[in-house]
């Protein structure tokens, strides 16, 4: 099932926020995305009912093993992106990552693996990947 940019950045952000604050709650989402409650609430509700997320009623939000798959690999990407933006265009770290946030839904397998190729080509010169 191919997720929209908005339920692969939920997946994210509840990732990112159980690492940082240890719990997840509908409104550390909706602080962090800059949205409004009733948004988040709606958002969960599907992405609960796609198998991605548990939720308590009133209470706490966690990613199921398909969510922290998703969540993993859009985070993974927005990383390699941040980096990339960083390294090779001089930005600096917020601008990558607004940036990173928006690209990261639309980017390319092709693209993605050339920043792949030039993150490792930066770190290892002279190597073959």
């Amino acid at each position: 099932m191919h997720l929209t940019e908005s339920s692969e950045m939920y997946l994210a952000t509840i990732m990112i926020l159980e690492k940082e604050l240890g719990h997840v709650r509908v409104v550390d989402v909706a602080e962090e995305l800059e949205v409004t409650k009733p948004s988040v609430t709606k958002a969960m509700n599907h992405l609960m009912k796609e198998g991605y997320i548990h939720k308590e009623l009133y209470g706490n939000i966690t990613l199921t093993p398909e969510g922290i798959t998703v969540a993993t690999e859009v985070v993974k990407k927005r990383a390699m992106i941040v980096s990339y933006l960083e390294r090779s265009l001089g930005l600096s770290h917020d601008e990558a990552v607004k940036n990173a946030c928006r690209m990261e839904h639309v980017i390319s397998e092709e693209m993605l693996q050339a920043i792949k190729s030039f993150l490792q080509e930066e770190k290892h010169p002279g190597s073959k990947n």
